[in-house]
């Protein structure tokens, strides 16, 4: 296994620039703040767990890149407001926020209670909502009048097709597609887009009861590439959004899911040859879930 992460982007992308990855401490979170780092950026990690955050923190240190670590639930607006200005007093600036943090449970939407139901949306548009004005209305607003606009990057899923058993979970991530186009127009020059991780192998697959397994390891036949993403592809759309690259673009969203709201669901999906995946994660491992599965090929 290599030491470093390998990504497609050059070195120096990020130089001397500073990135808040909101739930940092595992799955997409974690390796986007690999790359980020891996890049040149100073990357604050932010999550409910510290330990958690402390380990990755670790992993790019070792990794030769600088991250700092912050405890802090999202969905606490005091909470978000005194973390951002932290970050601030810590680095001395914000260029790109990547909105991650976020979390569900599967369930059919007759039996969500409504704290069921708040809680998942606390989590995945409020908390996204509020560390996203933090970062404006205390660095990137006042910054963008320099002449330094930042960047956004916030979080989705695929949802285009409703979400099934996750109802929760698909309104909430639909509303924070709304507000990344209103906060596009509102907070210009400051770009803010979205990213829509489709099914992806990632350590958050392991989280859900032993009772979705089954499903689980039937979803590649169910994409039309034939298998599941990296986290590592997953990352390099936020990079790329964060990037010089993507300078003209804002108020947009990146779907990373390999075709599957293009595949109506009553039809079967004819390709059984997974095509070629990129997976520059060098600490990535398979989900144990996953274990054996077709259309999976990372290591």
């Amino acid at each position: 296994m290599p030491d470093t992460y390998r990504s497609v982007f050059r070195p120096d992308l990020f130089s001397g620039q500073v990135a808040i990855v909101t739930g940092g401490g595992s799955g997409l979170g974690r390796c986007t703040a690999h790359e980020l780092a891996s890049l040149g950026a100073k990357v604050a990690l932010v999550g409910r767990k510290i330990e958690k955050l402390s380990a990755v923190k670790d992993e790019i240190a070792r990794a030769a890149g600088e991250a700092h670590s912050y405890a802090c639930d999202i969905r606490e607006e005091e909470a978000v407001k005194s973390t951002v200005t932290a970050i601030i007093a810590d680095f001395g600036r914000i260029d790109a926020l990547v909105n991650n943090a976020g979390g569900q449970f599967a369930a059919p939407l007759e039996s969500i209670s409504a704290k069921g139901w708040e809680t998942v949306v606390r989590t995945n548009l409020t908390g996204g909502f509020l560390v996203a004005r933090e970062c404006y209305t205390q660095w990137m607003k006042q910054a963008a009048g320099k002449g330094h606009a930042g960047a956004i990057v916030n979080i989705i899923a695929d949802m285009w097709q409703g979400m099934p058993g996750m109802g929760h979970s698909g309104a909430a991530r639909a509303g924070m597609l709304n507000f990344t186009e209103t906060a596009a127009f509102e907070w210009a020059p400051v770009r803010v887009n979205a990213v829509a991780p489709g099914w992806i192998a990632s350590s958050g697959l392991d989280h859900y009861p032993p009772e979705m397994a089954a499903h689980i390891k039937s979803l590649p036949k169910h994409v039309p590439l034939a298998r599941l993403g990296t986290e590592s592809e997953v990352s390099a759309a936020i990079c790329f959004l964060l990037s010089p690259a993507a300078s003209f673009i804002s108020g947009s969203c990146v779907r990373v899911d390999g075709a599957v709201p293009n595949a109506k669901r009553p039809r079967e999906i004819s390709n059984q040859h997974p095509a070629p995946q990129f997976d520059g994660f060098h600490l990535a491992a398979k989900p144990k879930v996953l274990a054996g599965t077709p259309g999976v090929l990372k290591k």
